[in-house]
């Protein structure tokens, strides 16, 4: 039977030690690098989706608003009158603005109307073109 001294057990517990002691100093700043670029993309990808609902609400709204001239002009007993008019709706607490062309069909027998409501500075306009009886 073979006995160990206690230098012997000494250096065995130490050459044991890094194995069992956990993460390292280079290990754990790996680690909070990955998780602090994870946490700032999903810090942007709130701000960006914040932003699209409010960019998607103002079109949403601006095509209410072109449809509801729209409405208006085919349920109007008069004509609109050809050429380009403009003016302002309201809907939802907001002044929109639209412009609306009025041109003869091909074959005189129908209006073409095109009404195009903008949504805002920096989106696209709502735009509507429909046919109406003269």
């Amino acid at each position: 039977m073979v006995r160990r001294t206690l230098g012997d057990r000494r250096r065995e517990s130490a050459r044991r030690a890094p194995c069992a002691a956990g993460f390292t100093l280079l290990e754990m700043l790996v680690a909070l690098a990955i998780f602090s670029l994870a946490a700032l993309a999903l810090v942007r990808l709130q701000g960006v989706s914040a932003r699209t609902s409010v960019d998607l609400h103002s079109r949403t709204m601006a095509q209410i608003v072109a449809r509801n001239l729209m409405i208006e002009r085919l349920t109007d007993p008069q004509p609109p009158t050809l050429g380009a008019s403009e003016g302002t709706a309201e809907n939802g607490g907001r002044q929109w603005p639209w412009v609306q062309q009025v041109d003869e069909g091909d074959d005189g027998q129908m209006l073409i109307v095109t009404v195009r409501v903008d949504a805002g500075p920096g989106q696209s306009p709502a735009v509507l073109t429909f046919g109406r009886a003269p």
